[in-house]
């Protein structure tokens, strides 16, 4: 991939000698490395035996292959290299002819040397933009599929299989858990493996913004709707047509904005504020809450049509502190991702059975947030018991312990032998060196000892 500033490689194609030397020679001028070719049919040779180039700057009559077929079998072949075509024939025709085939300019001979310099650095960079958005997108589909929620415990895996049975189907979906489970990340996972994932996911938390604005923000308005609406804008449903729109804390909406939600989702259109005219949208809506909207629909606070409408399809995600198992698989996973890269990190056997048992109650984010504190607190990439919070500290490990065992399969290694295997891993990436390990671990050299068994004897 060509840098903004960096050298491209470039396809100079015109049948013309003299025309095609010049523009070699200007466009090499200019640091970028360029391939001098006769005609269309040549360059499709080159493009098969070298891959595709940077940019192609093709003259527009040619023999054989001219260039409006060399771009035709560029949009096919290579969609992110863009194509200059020239030509010395220049009318309005050809241009528009040009750009319709996909073209990224057209230029008539014969052409301003700083021009053809400006144009060729524009076509240059919209190529960097799309190769970065289509990297983008792929990173973002790889981070939310469904295989990349972290958690292994049964209750989890009922989320997993509900998730994925709906994401294929364009039904409402109502995500119901504590703050901090996780319900955005299952949200997107859902749009991540649907149809629509290639349009765009829009979140807002509807408990963070007044109702006033909420209506602006989901419907858009009108210019003159209300003081400060200098402008026209369109709303999250627009901006989310055709893809997912992830209402957060959807029990926060007051009666007002819930009417208007309900009309949005019944009929498939919505209005600005400040009009009359309704917009269709085609929007798949996926709605969350950490309330019991069951409860506040008896009290009267939520709407029950609306209810039952988002409640196509629900999906609960249990507190951390009901899926405990899970716990030391999501603080590695946490460890790994703010541990240094050149390093890693990882969870000691003793600070693993205080986080176990811990209650949780800001739930996964919380316990990313502590695992990202320690380890920054200690540089070594091992968190200690000593690199937790006073409150995470005051847990007691040995009730947790006996939780997760519990629910664990009868086959798994026990406590005491995953804690003797990591002791002597440390103790090997040490070299051998028992001070250090125990001095990563958080013990002292006998409790080493004693987990390593009989095997190693304490030096005298």
């Amino acid at each position: 991939m060509t840098t903004p500033m960096g050298p491209a490689r470039i396809f100079v194609v015109d049948d013309d000698t003299s025309s095609r030397e010049l523009l070699s020679r200007i466009l090499a001028g200019e640091g970028h490395h360029v391939t001098a070719l006769s005609d269309g049919h040549e360059a499709l040779q080159r493009l098969a035996a070298d891959g595709p180039p940077d940019l192609v700057v093709s003259d527009i009559r040619m023999g054989e292959v001219d260039g409006l077929q060399l771009t035709d079998a560029l949009r096919e072949r290579a969609p992110d290299t863009p194509v200059l075509l020239v030509t010395a024939f220049g009318n309005i025709d050809g241009a528009v002819e040009a750009i319709r085939r996909g073209a990224f300019d057209y230029v008539s001979k014969p052409y301003d040397v700083d021009g053809i310099k400006m144009v060729v650095a524009r076509a240059l960079d919209q190529r960097r933009l799309a190769v970065e958005n289509r990297s983008l997108r792929r990173d973002l589909r790889d981070k939310y599929r469904l295989e990349n929620v972290v958690g292994r415990s049964e209750a989890m895996l009922q989320v997993y299989k509900t998730a994925a049975r709906v994401a294929a189907a364009d039904a409402t979906v109502l995500i119901q858990g504590e703050s901090g489970t996780g319900k955005e990340l299952v949200a997107r996972a859902i749009h991540t493996a649907s149809p629509r994932a290639q349009r765009p996911f829009v979140a807002v938390d509807c408990g963070a913004i007044a109702e006033g604005v909420l209506e602006s923000e989901l419907f858009g308005h009108a210019r003159g709707a209300f003081t400060g609406a200098q402008a026209m804008r369109r709303g999250l449903f627009e901006e989310a047509n055709q893809g997912t729109l992830f209402l957060d804390e959807i029990g926060g909406v007051g009666q007002n904005l819930q009417a208007r939600l309900l009309r949005a989702l019944q009929e498939g259109t919505i209005r600005r504020v400040g009009t009359n005219e309704t917009i269709a949208v085609d929007v798949r809506v996926v709605a969350a809450s950490n309330r019991n909207l069951e409860q506040a629909v008896k009290e009267g606070r939520f709407r029950e049509d609306l209810f039952y409408r988002l409640n196509v399809v629900t999906i609960r995600i249990p507190p951390l502190r009901d899926r405990r198992e899970d716990i030391p698989l999501l603080a590695e996973h946490f460890a790994a991702k703010h541990g240094r890269p050149e390093e890693g990190a990882a969870i000691s056997p003793a600070a693993r059975d205080l986080l176990v048992a811990y209650d949780w109650p800001g739930n996964v984010r919380e316990l990313e947030n502590v695992i990202a504190r320690a380890l920054a607190l200690n540089p070594s990439g091992v968190v200690t018991p000593e690199d937790l919070p006073d409150h995470v500290r005051g847990a007691r490990p040995a009730a947790a312990s006996l939780a997760v065992v519990a629910g664990a399969a009868q086959e798994r290694p026990t406590l005491a032998e995953l804690e003797r295997r990591y002791a002597a891993q440390v103790l090997q990436e040490t070299g051998g060196n028992k001070t250090r390990a125990a001095e990563i671990l958080g013990i002292d050299r006998k409790t080493l000892y004693r987990l390593l068994g009989d095997g190693e004897k304490e030096e005298r």
